[in-house]
């Protein structure tokens, strides 16, 4: 058995070098974004910046202590603790703290814990051990099934808390069901539906007036037109393809119409639905898609993000010189807005720093796992990479107006103590899965 200091050495250096550089990027971004003159020294517990220090220390504790499991155990035991995870879900439910209208927090003095985040990294690793047995490929329909159903139990669950930043992460999870053999044309379906849902949503309050009186929502005229592409598309693959490929054509054809009506018509329910979407989420979607105009109210986030962000230009206004950060003219401006304080603060050019440096993490991520001789770390691996891409897609989206504003934190840099012992919790493990590449085979 190796020693402590043996598999410390062993451990991917890039990988932690850049991930201890985030951890140290987002304390000193909390700082900025919650600094007072009163409470100047950055170790205060009484503040944000020195609760965040004290979750950076017992972080990186959990993270060597990680490090003294071995791979196998981590394979072995990834289905206890998926299960573990779900009870904690369920469990929150019921005994959950119920924090800006999602029943997702347990309270434990003045702390609190989001079982959710440490869903993700339970599903990365029951996937991995599911996907990794032997020529398992996601192919054929039962082996796709069963993955989506490890995914989907956790996502629904999350669903009912109502989470629905956290479950649009759940969403990466295609990314690592392509590596290991999902059909490329599911993906692409899966992109065509996006398509078709930001254009419902896009013209979800228009009415055309067909005739006097006649007067039809715009998801009976999206629904028509998509009806009459594919009729064109089935008449051009009848005229022109080949007569071996014309039948599979014309199947893909179909279900992709199929499809489009029934994601047409799902929005459209939702949409309409109070007692499936709440008003404020709906207010958001307006304001995204630009139906309604409310910078004082729901837009008001995303217009002082934008404008803070706007306002660091090229270079930045300086450490803790940022006037609307240092103003808290955004709110959330250490969770779910912190790029907003890199933006202004650093400009362009330390915002470029920062993604630069996400980037850097991913590609070195996938490049360990395209080097894997176990298929276990491999998937793990690309699990990882994926949650990571999606909140940082999503949270900077949210920042600069790119997407809805659903309350998903940047990792490494968002205060709170769950979301970064999970981001560490899954770093940690990726690295002692990597450690061991030159052992492991399975």
């Amino acid at each position: 058995m190796r020693t402590r200091s043996e598999i410390i050495g062993a451990v991917d250096k890039p990988v932690l070098l850049i991930y201890l550089l985030l951890v140290l990027l987002g304390w000193i971004n909390i700082y900025a974004a919650n600094y007072s003159v009163d409470y100047p020294s950055i170790f205060d517990t009484s503040r944000e910046y020195g609760m965040q220090f004290l979750w950076i220390c017992i972080g990186l504790a959990f993270g060597v202590g990680l490090l003294m499991f071995s791979g196998e155990f981590f394979r072995k035991n990834a289905i206890l603790i998926y299960g573990g995870v779900l009870l904690l879900l369920i469990a929150v439910l019921i005994f959950g703290r119920e924090v800006n209208g999602a029943k997702s927090w347990f309270g434990v003095g003045g702390f609190g814990i989001q079982p959710s985040e440490f869903a993700k990294m339970a599903t990365a690793l029951v996937i991995a051990a599911y996907l990794s047995d032997i020529n398992m490929k996601v192919k054929g329909l039962k082996e796709l099934l069963i993955t989506i159903l490890l995914i989907g139990i956790p996502s629904v669950l999350i669903l009912l808390q109502p989470d629905a930043g956290t479950l649009l992460v759940f969403i990466g999870f295609l990314l690592v069901m392509y590596r290991e053999g999902l059909i490329g044309n599911i993906i692409f379906l899966g992109i065509g539906l996006v398509f078709v849902t930001i254009t419902t949503l896009f013209f979800i309050k228009t009415e055309w007036t067909l005739a006097e009186g006649l007067v039809v929502n715009s998801g009976w005229i999206i629904s028509l037109l998509i009806i009459g592409l594919g009729v064109l598309a089935f008449s051009f693959v009848k005229r022109f393809i080949l007569p071996r490929f014309r039948k599979q054509n014309i199947r893909g054809l179909i279900i992709i119409v199929i499809s489009s009506l029934i994601t047409v018509g799902a929005i459209t329910l939702i949409y309409q639905s109070d007692s499936i979407l709440k008003p404020h989420h709906k207010t958001r979607i307006d304001v995204l898609f630009g139906h309604m105009e409310d910078p004082s109210g729901a837009g008001y986030n995303v217009t002082q993000s934008k404008t803070a962000i706007g306002s660091g230009g090229l270079l930045g206004k300086g450490f803790l010189q940022g006037v609307l950060t240092k103003y808290k003219y955004v709110p959330m401006q250490s969770t779910d807005f912190i790029f907003c304080t890199v933006g202004e603060e650093w400009g362009f050019i330390g915002s470029s720093a920062v993604l630069i440096l996400f980037l850097a993490l991913l590609l070195r991520i996938i490049h360990l796992a395209e080097n894997q001789r176990s298929a276990f770390t491999r998937v793990y691996s690309y699990a990882v990479a994926s949650i990571i891409f999606m909140h940082v897609l999503i949270n900077v989206g949210m920042a600069i107006g790119l997407a809805p504003v659903i309350g998903i934190p940047l990792p490494f840099f968002s205060y709170g103590g769950s979301s970064f012992l999970s981001f560490t919790a899954m770093m940690f493990i990726l690295l002692r899965l990597d450690s061991e590449r030159l052992e492991v085979f399975r």
